[in-house]
């Protein structure tokens, strides 16, 4: 269904953009670092779970466009990719402003939880930028168009998963003094900058 190249490209690209100092990201290391190691995971947990619905959403999404007719997956190509040039756009707009850490969060594990599942399903940022990120993926000569489209959302909830979970563990020495670099924000932005531009790119040269 996918080639090894397609699937370590998407891994690569997931990663780097995880690691770019996000609402969710900073909400998790904020856990971490006020709250505790449990709190944090607890929220990466959360945050990582809300995925699953965005990509439900994305995939039956995708689907019905694809199925109406040409012309809707063009206007698909081109507002996904205008979209993607947008958040380009604001990376380099921003890429020098320091991150702030917000301590005033509720303790309650299982809140954590909850909060950060519902702050991930109820935030439409996350939702068009699975509808335009996953689709780049998808080897749409193969079939099964929303299956593809459910696995690779899958690899990135774990990768979300992981990657915010051990971040929001080592909150207290590693991410704190990581986040706090302005030259780390710098250079995670100028790259998500570049993979959003290049994505953008892609998008507009899929073909089903």
């Amino acid at each position: 269904m996918f080639t090894l190249s397609s699937i370590i490209l998407f891994v690569g690209a997931s990663i780097v953009l995880i690691l770019i100092p996000g609402p969710d990201l900073i909400f998790a290391i904020t856990q971490g670092i006020t709250n505790g190691r449990k709190a944090g995971v607890y929220t990466a947990v959360g945050l990582s779970l809300g995925n699953v619905v965005h990509t439900l959403a994305a995939a039956l999404g995708l689907s019905l466009i694809i199925t109406q007719s040409a012309m809707a997956f063009s206007i698909f190509k081109w507002a996904g990719a205008l979209y993607l040039f947008y958040l380009a756009y604001k990376s380099i707009k921003y890429r020098k402003n320091h991150i702030q850490l917000n301590v005033d969060q509720p303790k309650d594990q299982r809140s954590l939880l909850l909060k950060g599942l519902t702050m991930n399903i109820l935030n439409p940022k996350v939702a068009i930028f699975f509808l335009t990120f996953l689709p780049q993926f998808v080897q749409y000569s193969n079939g099964r168009v929303p299956l593809q489209m459910i696995i690779l959302g899958l690899i990135f909830l774990v990768l979300s998963g992981i990657i915010f979970a051990l971040l929001a563990y080592f909150a207290g020495t590693f991410s704190q003094r990581l986040l706090a670099k302005p030259k780390f924000s710098e250079v995670a932005n100028v790259t998500a900058a570049a993979i959003y531009v290049g994505l953008g790119l892609k998008l507009l040269t899929t073909k089903l």
